[in-house]
């Protein structure tokens, strides 16, 4: 083991020694603060290899900046944008306008030029209306429902309102009835009672109610009377929307339909009592505006119920729409949700007024 020895710092180390002694002239002093300026011992480290290996081993990080940087101006913030505006009904009014006008155009063309191609538009709405409840009800609960016994006995039913009467259209409904009962006995006997009530309800519901249709049809004035039913209807509708979204805050039946509120009732009941009045007076023989007064108030209050009803039906099968045939109006059950029910309402009053008007 090399023990190190100390240099005294004016003893020149062995590395410098040349074997003469110093001067002490200026020269002797240079050379001593050169000396001085050497390392203390024999194993130090020469000051400029240390820190060239230093430098090599080290990473040197930037300085902290410990300054705030310049503000700067931003400018006016962006404003965010403004979410899509969604109509208060929960539906494109403007597909539905476009839509209603466009089957308003079919039916006023079919009534008043031949009756029976009327009845063959009526008969395709109610098939494509069965087609509907029954998907949904296969869907939703999986209760089987045979179409093609009911489109049949379906189409059966407005043929013979048309042509026989109301005891027809019975009829047409209780064989309509008996052809489901022995359809469904080709399949086993599980959900037997199930399914046929399911289709007897269907038979009633749709192409039953859409005969009372038929019956206002085969009268002498039967075009202005299913216009007027039509009309009523949707003034029925209309009055409901527009009173309830600027002035409804009472609800009308929070568990069946939230929308709905009692002042959209009224607002109903008034635009049906005054096209009621107008459209008696001018569009039906032998009737008077104060039968349409009355006629109106029947209508609104069976098109409310005939919404809720339908209403009652979609919450238990749990959907929001029967279908998406119609934009901005769902299927064509979504439509003729108040129209089924009021069709016996309208027909049931214009005959104790003004007769069967044939």
């Amino acid at each position: 083991m090399t023990q190190t020895q100390y240099m005294s710092p004016s003893h020149p180390g062995p590395e410098r020694f040349s074997g003469q002694l110093p001067d002490s002239g200026p020269g002797a002093q240079e050379a001593s603060a050169t000396r001085l300026s050497g390392p203390l011992f024999r194993d130090d480290v020469d000051p400029a290899a240390a820190q060239v290996a230093a430098a090599e081993q080290t990473t040197v990080l930037p300085p902290i900046r410990t300054e705030a940087p310049p503000m700067t101006d931003p400018g006016p913030t962006p404003a965010a944008p403004k979410p899509a505006r969604t109509p208060k009904a929960g539906r494109d009014l403007r597909a539905a306008v476009g839509v209603g006008l466009g089957l308003g155009a079919v039916v006023v063309v079919s009534l008043f030029i031949v009756k029976w191609l009327f009845v063959g538009v009526v008969a395709a709405v109610v098939v494509i209306g069965m087609w509907e409840l029954t998907s949904r009800l296969a869907e939703s609960k999986d209760i089987r429902v045979p179409l093609l016994p009911l489109a049949v006995g379906g189409c059966g039913m407005l043929v013979a309102a048309y042509l026989g009467g109301p005891e027809a259209a019975l009829i047409a409904l209780a064989l309509t009835s008996l052809a489901v009962l022995v359809w469904r006995m080709s399949e086993p006997p599980e959900n037997y009672l199930r399914d046929v009530t399911a289709s007897v309800f269907t038979a009633f519901y749709v192409p039953f109610l859409a005969s009372f249709v038929m019956l206002m049809l085969a009268a002498d004035d039967g075009p202005q009377r299913v216009v007027i039913f039509m009309v009523l209807t949707v003034c029925s509708d209309t009055g409901a929307y527009a009173a309830g979204s600027r002035f409804g805050k009472h609800k009308l039946a929070p568990r069946i339909s939230p929308g709905k509120t009692r002042e959209g009732l009224a607002g109903g009941v008034l635009l049906c009592m005054l096209v009621g009045a107008l459209g008696m007076h001018w569009m039906i023989d032998n009737g008077s505006w104060w039968q349409g007064l009355v006629l109106g108030a029947c209508v609104a209050v069976s098109a409310t119920l005939g919404d809720l009803g339908e209403s009652m039906i979609k919450r238990d099968l749990g959907i929001k729409d029967m279908g998406t045939l119609l934009p901005g109006h769902g299927g064509i059950m979504d439509r003729l949700d108040s129209l089924l029910p009021t069709a016996p309402v309208v027909w049931l009053v214009l005959v104790g007024f003004v007769g069967a008007g044939s």
